[in-house]
């Protein structure tokens, strides 16, 4: 279940949150092992909430397959995006800049391109595993009732102002569109090399105070609000790490078991 990434090289390694080296060691990594039993954990408070999430299986495989979620968004979107980000992935970081120009010239002379209003937009949410990364990766889509797919503009304009300015410096690095790596379907990403930027203070502050950490709640919890994806207090007071010795084998099934449960027995 692995996507084909670019790797980037990354100046931490992996480390158990129970190693007695310093904290400052405490690694971003995640086996896919430790991914599964995390995702499994996950999804058995989900079920309890039934609040959405599901394991979905890829070509009937227990091997490949991804958490989803899919929420209804109040979202700015327009009618008439200025030019289709198709574009702005393609053509190199002149072409980006020489079209956010034009845009902002239009909007500066007091002639908006499009008109701005609030609409439900469909937000489709799925984490994967990469084996090129050896993290989560958060990938999702976008689209209006109508169908129609939101704009590389339109997702980043409705990125929280707080996180907006602290992406500010790279908010195209920051979320890309890719192929999604099962589905071969167009995806939005929340890319993973600032996964570090994101996890290391949550992760060192947890080896600090000696706590166990469910992997995949930490991350989401802390990189899921960046793009609308909020996680539930309960989920922080009743998913706990996996344990030691559970087999990857049980982290399928339970994810499995969960997908297919509405709730609560």
């Amino acid at each position: 279940m692995c996507g084909e990434m670019e790797n980037t090289e990354w100046n931490f390694r992996p480390v158990s949150m129970s190693d007695d080296t310093d904290s400052t060691a405490a690694s971003c990594y995640l086996d896919e092992k430790t991914f599964r039993l995390s995702c499994g954990l996950f999804l058995e408070h989900s079920s309890f909430l039934n609040d959405g999430w599901a394991w979905e299986e890829v070509n009937g495989s227990e091997k490949e397959g991804y958490m989803k979620k899919t929420v209804m968004v109040p979202c700015r979107i327009s009618s008439t995006p200025c030019q289709s980000n198709q574009s702005r992935l393609v053509d190199g970081d002149d072409a980006l800049l020489e079209e956010e120009q034009l845009c902002d010239q239009d909007e500066a002379v007091g002639e908006p391109t499009a008109a701005e209003g609030q609409a439900a937009v469909r937000y489709e949410y799925h984490v994967l595993y990469s084996c090129s990364y050896q993290i989560p990766v958060l990938y999702f889509r976008a689209s209006t009732l109508e169908g129609r797919s939101l704009s590389l503009e339109e997702v980043w304009n409705n990125v929280h102002p707080n996180y907006q300015q602290r992406l500010l410096q790279g908010p195209w690095d920051t979320i890309t569109q890719q192929e999604h790596p099962l589905l071969g379907q167009p995806f939005f990403m929340l890319h993973p090399c600032r996964t570090e930027e994101f996890m290391r203070p949550a992760l060192e502050t947890a080896r600090a105070e000696r706590k166990g950490v469910n992997y995949i709640l930490t991350w989401l919890s802390v990189v899921g609000p960046v793009v609308g994806l909020d996680v539930p207090l309960s989920y922080a007071l009743a998913v706990g790490p996996p344990a030691p010795k559970a087999e990857a084998t049980t982290a399928a099934s339970t994810a499995s078991a969960s997908a297919s449960t509405s709730g609560p027995d």
